[in-house]
Order: C-alpha cells, then structure tokens, then sequence
C-alpha cells in the first residue's frame, strides 16, 4: 500500500513539475520579416484608398493586420529614411542628414542591437544605405536586386528560403525591393489606361505625366507580386506562424512635389503588420508613428531594454492594442544638396495640423533630376503648360516658389495646396508648433539653413 502511494505521490509531482516547466518557459521570440518599397506613393495601395491599381497581396497582408495611416517620413529621401529605420535616430543624430551622405563613424543600428539579443539580422535587395558595414553587419543575401536605378528587378528567393527554414536563433529579415524606383521601365504600363488614371491634385496634368504614371504604376504591380511571393514563401515553410510580417512604403515617388519635400506626397508612408495571435486581422489605427521608431519597437519586441539614447520609442502597446497613441508630434526635415541648390526645409505634425517651415524662402526651389537623364519630360510638360494655363500656373509655381511659413489642415486638405499661415484663426496653433519645432532642432542640434552646405567626405 505504502509503494502505491509514493508511486502516486511521485506522479503527482513529476506532473506539478511539468506544469511548473511549461508555465515557467518563454513562448518562442518571433522572428521578423520586413519587406520594403522603394519611392513609392502609399496612397496609391487600394488598401489605402488608391484607384489607379488593385494591390491585392499588400491589400491581403491589411486584412490579415494592422495597418498604420499615419507613418511618415523625417527625411523624404531613400538614404537618410533607411538610416532612421535601422538606427532609431532623426538625420541630425545618425549623421545622413542629406540624401547619400553617410552616417556618423561608429554608429550602431539593428543589427548590433538584435545581434547582442541573440537574434540574426540579414539584407537582401538595395543595400546602399548599409555603409559602413561596422555600422550596419547585417549577413548580405543574395536574391533582390542592389541597385536601385538598375533595369532589372529579376528576383530568386531561393536564398532567402533557405535562411528562413532552419534558423540556428530567431531572425530579423530586411527585403529591400527596388520598385518603384526610376527609372520605371520595369512591369507592363499598358495594363493601365492614360487617360482614366486619377492623378493626385498637386500634379500638373498632361500627356507625359499621365504616361509616365502608367510606367510608375507597372512597378508598384512588381512591389505587389514580390509581397505576395514572400507571404507565400514564409507559409511554404511554415514560419509565417511565428514570424512578424511588415511592409513599408518608404517616401514618396520621384514627382515634382514629391520626394524631396517636407509635404505629404514626400513624407507620408505606410506600414503593415501582420502577428499571428498577437494582432487581430484588419484592424486599422491612427497612432503617429516615424521609421525612427521601428528599431526600439523590435528591441522591445525581442525583450530588450529601451535604449535612452534613441530618438524613436517603442509603438508595441499600439500592435498589442493596449494604447491608440505612440507619440504627439512627427517631425521633418529636408537639406537639398546634392539633389540640388540648398534649400532647406522643416516640418512638424499631429494627427491632424502640419507646419512646413522654408528656412530660404527667398531662394527658388529647384532638384537636378526634373530636367534629368529619364524624366520623360514630365516637368518640362508641367511649365509649358503653365505658360497657358493659370492652375497648371499655380501649382508650378507653388513647387518653384515657397514662402517662409505653410500651415495646412491634413483632413480637409490632404494634398496641402491651401496655406493656411495667414489665417488669423490659426495662429495659436501656428505658435504652438513653431515652438515645438524649434525646441526639437534644439535638442537634435539642428542649426536650421547652415546645415544645408557640401561637406568634405568621410575617409
């Protein structure tokens, strides 16, 4: 009798120590896989209100996550964008505060901080914003085209596969796509008719934007396709169950008004993510968010520590639904060397107003790529029209010729083409954001228009 009892007694305990074991044992930390766009419009995504083009995958991807309306930008430009995203600071502080100028020596980035968290960090595709390797040691996959002006888009995910089905620790994936970057000769624009497309309202409309637009439409159809490839990849070997899944949109599109600016057509983004059984499907929030921010989110996500040094702050109480806010304001910043004549630029935001301050207003704004090698003769087009025509006139000139101070109501006005700075009615809250604007050039030790200056190479 007394064997029968401790035989029970020792069951007992082996399954209180089982229960203890499993209670006691972290789930599995995700792995993350991050598909980027490259220049491209996010208004244009279906999913986000487009009509030009159906995005089905990346209209899939929002019906099975979260998706972010109000992601921007700090620098509408590819390089600086990608400094902000892998580091977590704003351009001032990581040092590629222009358009191909490098970051800071000795700068850390994601994958020094996922890497001392036990996590793999790998690139695939455009990869010139990963310079210097010190500062950027992602592992380099081979599948997605580098080049961003390249002809060829072609990709293979046979390597990407391969790192995605037998990882020795959880992995961090960057899949940098090239589309729909210029030169757009990739894809079929026949697919799209000229003459129906419904062009934004700051654009000038004429026969060559309206060609041009079908060509910039074919590849984000090539975005589309390598979404859908890679959600399909990740549920073929099985990881898309514990795999963090985002797409981001980068800037805005190489169109006058667009990249290169501190307006919406340049700095307003998009974000989804997908996080099976933490995110439930096709929930849509408005929290302010910056690619400063995603960084410290992942840190966060993998169990790290919040670094104070960082710029950006963790947004995960927004993917796990606990908070509706992630911060007050979003902030921009733009220097036009080497895109063009100096012509610096700065931006402040909430979820609703937004202030543009044009630190040369005297100055006429002008980028060497309009009239450039590719541009089809969209600008061209756009000033001989205005020649003619006074609201072709108008919004010509509102790209050439800037005043000191723009003010817009986003809602009522989300191309921003009605200024509001010299409404009395606004001016509280004119001064409010200036205040707010200047105290954070302040802090990130922005000295405004002088920034804006060729500066010797960094050996």
């Amino acid at each position: 009798m007394k064997k029968i009892i401790f035989s029970i007694t020792l069951v007992v305990f082996s399954l209180l120590a089982l229960k203890s074991k499993a209670q006691s044992t972290p789930k599995a930390r995700p792995n993350v896989v991050i598909i980027m766009a490259d220049d491209l419009d996010s208004r244009q995504l279906s999913c986000y209100g487009g009509k030009n083009i159906q995005t089905k995958n990346i209209d899939q991807l929002a019906g099975e996550g979260l998706k972010f309306n109000k992601i921007y930008a700090s620098h509408a430009t590819c390089v600086p964008t990608r400094a902000s995203l892998f580091t977590g600071l704003y351009p001032m502080r990581h040092g590629s505060f222009q358009n191909h100028k490098p970051v800071y020596k000795n700068m850390k980035s994601i994958g020094h901080y996922l890497g001392d968290l036990g996590y793999q960090v790998a690139l695939t595709g455009k990869d010139h914003s990963t310079r210097p390797r010190t500062s950027f040691p992602f592992e380099i996959l081979a599948g997605f085209q580098p080049s961003c002006v390249s002809s060829n888009d072609e990709y293979t995910l046979e390597d990407v596969e391969k790192y995605v089905s037998n990882p020795q620790k959880p992995f961090c994936l960057f899949i940098m796509s090239i589309n729909p970057h210029k030169p757009w000769d990739q894809g079929d624009p026949t697919e799209f008719e000229a003459d129906k497309l419904i062009l934004p309202p700051s654009m000038v409309d004429t026969k060559e934007t309206r060609k041009a637009y079908c060509s910039y439409l074919a590849e984000i159809r090539r975005l589309d396709n390598q979404v859908g490839d890679v959600m399909a990849m990740l549920k073929k070997t099985g990881q898309d169950k514990n795999t963090i899944f985002m797409f981001l949109g980068e800037q805005g599109p190489q169109f006058a008004g667009g990249k290169w600016n501190c307006w919406d057509l340049g700095q307003k983004s998009s974000m989804i993510v997908r996080w099976p059984e933490q995110i439930k499907p096709n929930k849509v929030t408005d929290a302010i968010i910056q690619y400063e921010d995603i960084t410290p989110t992942l840190i966060d996500i993998a169990g790290g520590k919040p670094i104070d040094s960082l710029d950006g702050k963790s947004f995960l109480p927004v993917l796990k639904a606990t908070s509706k806010t992630a911060r007050k304001y979003a902030y921009g910043i733009y220097n036009n060397i080497p895109e063009g004549p100096a012509y610096p630029m700065r931006s402040i935001r909430n979820e609703r107003y937004k202030l543009v301050l044009n630190l040369s207003p005297e100055k006429t704004y002008a980028i060497k790529w309009y009239n450039g090698p590719g541009d089809l003769g969209v600008w061209k087009s756009w000033n001989d029209k205005a020649e003619v025509n006074q609201e072709a006139k108008i919004l010509v000139n509102r790209i050439k010729n800037r005043p000191a101070i723009e003010f817009y109501d986003t809602d009522k006005d989300p191309y921003e083409l009605n200024n509001l700075a010299k409404n009395p009615a606004y001016k509280k809250q004119i001064d409010t954001f200036s205040t707010a604007l200047t105290a954070w050039m302040k802090q990130q030790h922005d000295d405004g228009a002088s920034v804006d200056r060729v500066y010797a190479k960094q050996n």
